[in-house]
């Protein structure tokens, strides 16, 4: 996780995401650098309390970066021991992008690391592929899910399987009003026994039953959601494996919109956290997922 130094609303974003809005809803008690803090240290501290180990990597002051928050968008960590940094669309999320982060990880959590794959340089050809937001990943049976957007060039994700040995199941996805889903991950997420998926989301019948088909073929018990749900950000949610057991992070506005048999659904995969992150959901147009870069690079052997 990175502790955001200058969230804020960001317009370089909103033009591809329909989630974020431009002002809070109501009177903020605080400044909204302030109100996202204390959402993101509570986060963290709910996560630490549910056994997971999350490292916490500060933002620098300089240059501005509003949507510091979403690492998952710049870098994926692998078991293979490859850490990728990826194309974004933004000008101004392309300095997220920190050595010094991912040698925090490594260095904070004991793990081994074996090469980086740079898919950056597609952004002189302006094609993007924003990390686990564009990609929802079934590592393992190596599936990726891509709805396409502006933020999710077929391209690149044609480089990424191929690099990262994937197949692709990809799709197109709009909202309730016609607009491309920007990121995957909002509308999808795939943890080891479930998955989740906004079925109406997705446009073509013959795209929605080819991505049920994969996901119940490969073993997932699959939660549908609504558009309405969607717009919540129950789509939005990611399964983490600390020693403790199976947990299932989200916010407390998607676990909110959920209806009680869906609830039941995920609890029986894991150990449900469910965070309240209102302002970091309005202005940043992501949630919970969003704000998790998850770990998977082995651990470094103790014996060197």
């Amino acid at each position: 996780m990175v502790r955001p130094a200058h969230f804020a609303f960001n317009p370089q974003t909103a033009p591809s995401n329909a989630f974020q809005a431009a002002a809070l809803a109501g009177p903020a008690a605080g400044s909204v650098q302030d109100l996202a803090l204390r959402e993101f240290d509570a986060l963290a501290a709910c996560l630490e309390h549910a056994g997971v180990h999350v490292i916490v990597a500060p933002d620098t002051a300089a240059p501005v970066k509003p949507d510091a928050i979403f690492p998952n968008n710049w870098v994926s960590f692998h078991r293979d021991g490859t850490v990728a940094l990826y194309p974004m669309l933004a000008l101004n999320r392309r300095w997220e992008r920190r050595e010094e982060v991912v040698r925090q990880v490594a260095r904070d959590g004991g793990y081994h690391t074996s090469r980086t794959v740079d898919l950056s340089h597609r952004e002189n050809e302006g094609k993007f592929l924003e990390g686990t937001g564009s990609l929802v990943l079934d590592r393992t049976h190596r599936v990726a899910y891509a709805g396409l957007s502006p933020r999710t060039d077929l391209d690149v994700l044609g480089e990424f399987a191929q690099v990262l040995d994937y197949d692709l199941v990809t799709f197109d996805a709009v909202d309730g009003n016609g607009q491309p889903v920007y990121h995957t991950n909002v509308l999808m997420a795939v943890g080891t026994g479930f998955a989740v998926l906004c079925t109406e989301a997705v446009c073509q019948p013959d795209h929605r039953s080819a991505v049920l088909e994969h996901l119940r073929s490969t073993g997932h018990e699959v939660l549908e959601i609504s558009l309405s749900q969607m717009q919540q950000f129950a789509g939005n949610m990611l399964e983490l494996a600390p020693p403790s057991g199976k947990v299932i992070a989200l916010s407390g506005t998607a676990w909110r919109s959920l209806e009680a048999a869906q609830r039941r659904l995920l609890e029986r995969h894991g150990s449900v956290v469910a965070a309240d992150i209102p302002v970091i959901e309005r202005l940043g147009g992501g949630s919970v997922r969003c704000m998790l870069a998850e770990v998977h690079l082995p651990k470094l052997d103790p014996r060197h």
